[in-house]
């Protein structure tokens, strides 16, 4: 197969096999790679209802279809498996090397199953694949596992996926380390893999990717470099990253400041804006086959940290750390922002606990005692000594290992302080002061509170955008903008209203979230230069020139819609409901206090018709959420469907 490297490997820690099975090529055409194929692999390899910890779930490494090629941003990979936080599907995706070398050992999948008797890391040097002794490992940080292995390896080109301590302690929301500075974070796949004693996953391969047609691909590889260099977007997040929407929120009141007590931070530009970055680092870092460079490596030149070096200075973290969590200083963040990775915890979902128990501590609802030392706003020492605790399961940490939802209602018997949907943490700003298709976003996501699996192509921050009209977000690009989108004429004419300058969130969010399932299959980035850029046209011809496959923009768009309603099958196999899909109270019961959006709060009965209109957009039931026998058969998944009892 073109593009693909034809294989999966299937590795089972119960019986030691290790097999190798051809990828069929129609599973491709229908699912391309990564998250779609890994969805799709997950929901055939694990029987409804099993425990998310238990030998029963399936722990499944996927390669985008463009990743170890040339194409421009292609190179993320997907990790997939039932979700220990939420009960639902777990899947995260991350950048860096580690899906380009999968590529080259020869591998698009890596699916692992059952649990080995004792610490174990898989060891895959093209077709040499090896369940290796891991039990001097068990027990070091992620970094100090990576150290001993690149050591006994004799190598720095290895790739690592490790977890940390709270991988091994089967904290819900252990996330898996990329490498030292990334991660495949989300959704508590760490705990998937230590539930496994599955250490680490090292990888090297000395071959390639091959492409259908080298001329073709080459041109369209360089076309869509230009395209994205020529992003309106590319110079602002070249320079600063992520970072460089920092500013915005803050000016709009829209961060998560204090578990989302608030969403103004007075000197929020100054202390953790992204001219910050010119304070900690003069080296930008890219992934394979980038030119974005949006990543920064850090390092702390003074003060009580002086020394530490990471790639962190980037949004999530920021917003995470800086204004969740409160901590003033840039050195201070990336101090927490460390230990985050040395121990293997997901920083959206780690931030989201620990802000919940400082609420409580704040508000009285829970003593020093109890925890065993004061936990202030902002403190860095009792933020990371919190984090060793949960990574630990050590104290209070124990409790706060099983994520905020859970811990919340452990310690007060109610969960009205944990900023969660699904049970999954909610990511970084608050939909009080900044509504859109990115926010509404976060209800709709297939895996929980999360805003990563939707966005539109058109957003422009310039605008301040309140919820006073659920149904429209402003926009404001110059009319050539919109015109030269790639959108077919007709979606594009239901969705935007070029005279008022608004998008349809509703009918953006279902464009979006299907583009985006194909990105994250193709392998390809999400961030503004590469999403305005791209849509299916160039698509189709990126897998007509790597893959050789005669595919069109529909059919591409069909693909997306295709993974995202099998994710929504299998969510709905393991139990979700309609009213999982809500808003924390926070959010409807409390005004926003201070800032632009002060006295904002969001209308419930403006949510739910917003949910009604987007289950009917999607062809499901308008009530419930269930796909329609029609939609069903309109996307091949008759199969799927079969498999579901749904009370």
């Amino acid at each position: 197969m073109f593009g693909y490297t034809g294989t999966i490997l299937i590795v089972n820690l119960s019986s030691g096999t290790i097999e190798k099975v051809p990828l069929p090529e129609n599973l491709a055409r229908k699912y391309l790679g990564a998250m779609g194929i890994n969805t799709k692999l997950l929901f055939d390899h694990t029987p409804a209802g099993i425990d998310p910890l238990s030998p029963e779930n399936v722990l499944i490494f996927g390669a985008g279809t463009l990743v170890g090629t040339l194409m421009p941003t292609a190179s993320k990979s997907d990790v997939s498996a039932k979700s220990p936080i939420t009960g639902l599907l777990g899947t995260t995706s991350s950048g860096y090397q580690f899906g380009c070398e999968m590529k080259y050992a020869g591998y698009d999948h890596i699916v692992i199953k059952g649990r080995a008797d004792k610490p174990v890391y898989l060891a895959i040097q093209d077709d040499l694949v090896e369940i290796r002794d891991a039990t001097d490992l068990w027990g070091k940080d992620s970094w100090e596992t990576i150290d001993l292995l690149e050591k006994s390896w004799q190598s720095e080109e290895i790739q690592v996926a490790v977890i940390g301590q709270s991988g091994e302690n089967l904290i819900r929301y252990a996330g898996i380390q990329n490498g030292k500075y990334d991660a495949w974070a989300r959704t508590g796949m760490g705990a998937v893999m230590g539930s496994k004693l599955l250490k680490a996953v090292v990888v090297r391969g000395k071959g390639g990717v091959r492409v259908a047609d080298k001329k073709a691909f080459k041109e369209v590889a360089l076309q869509t470099r230009q395209q994205v260099i020529d992003s309106p977007f590319f110079e602002a997040v070249s320079k600063y990253g992520s970072m460089a929407a920092t500013g915005v929120y803050g000016k709009y009141g829209a961060l998560p400041a204090k578990n989302f007590q608030t969403g103004f931070i007075g000197d929020w530009f100054e202390t953790r804006g992204f001219k910050n970055i010119e304070r900690f680092s003069d080296q930008k870092m890219a992934c394979s086959a980038c030119p974005i460079a949006c990543a920064h490596w850090a390092i702390v030149k003074e003060g009580p940290y002086a020394g530490l070096k990471l790639k962190g200075i980037e949004i999530t973290p920021i917003f995470e750390v800086g204004a969740r969590l409160f901590v003033h200083d840039m050195d201070g963040i990336l101090k927490c922002i460390e230990t985050f990775h040395r121990s293997g915890i997901d920083i959206v979902s780690g931030s989201g606990t620990i802000a919940m128990l400082m609420e409580l501590y704040q508000r009285g609802l829970i003593d020093e005692e109890r925890i065993g030392f004061p936990v202030h706003w902002g403190d860095v020492d009792a933020i990371c000594r919190l984090i060793g605790m949960i990574s630990r399961r050590e104290g209070i940490g124990d409790i706060l290992a099983e994520g905020a939802k859970k811990a919340n209602i452990a310690l007060t018997g109610n969960d009205d302080y944990a900023i969660t949907i699904k049970g999954l943490e909610l990511l970084s700003f608050d939909p009080r002061s900044r509504w859109s298709v990115w926010t509404f976003g976060v209800l709709t996501s297939t895996r929980g509170g999360d805003n990563l699996r939707t966005r539109n192509p058109m957003e422009n921050l310039r605008f301040p955008s309140v919820p006073d009209d659920y149904r429209k977000e402003p926009f404001g690009h110059p009319e050539a903008f919109y015109k030269n989108m790639d959108m077919p004429e007709a979606v594009k004419e239901r969705i935007i209203d070029g005279e008022r300058k608004t998008i349809d969130i509703i009918l953006m969010e279902k464009w979006s979230e299907d583009l985006i399932a194909i990105y994250n299959s193709l392998g390809i980035c999400t961030r503004p230069p590469s999403l305005q850029a791209q849509g299916p046209s160039s698509i189709a011809r990126m897998l007509q020139a790597s893959v050789g496959w005669k595919i069109e923009a529909e059919e591409v768009m069909r693909i997306g819609e295709r993974i995202w309603n099998l994710q929504r099958l299998y969510n709905l196999r393991e139990g979700e409901k309609r009213e999982d899909s809500i808003f924390p109270k926070r959010f409807f019961k409390e005004q926003m206090p201070e800032g632009p959006a002060k006295g904002m709060a969001l209308d419930p009965d403006e949510v739910n018709r917003m949910l009604d209109d987007y289950y009917e957009a999607r062809g499901w039931d308008r009530k419930t959420g269930v796909p329609g026998s029609a939609k069903i058969a309109e996307l091949g998944l008759e199969g799927e469907w079969s498999s579901i009892v749904i009370p």
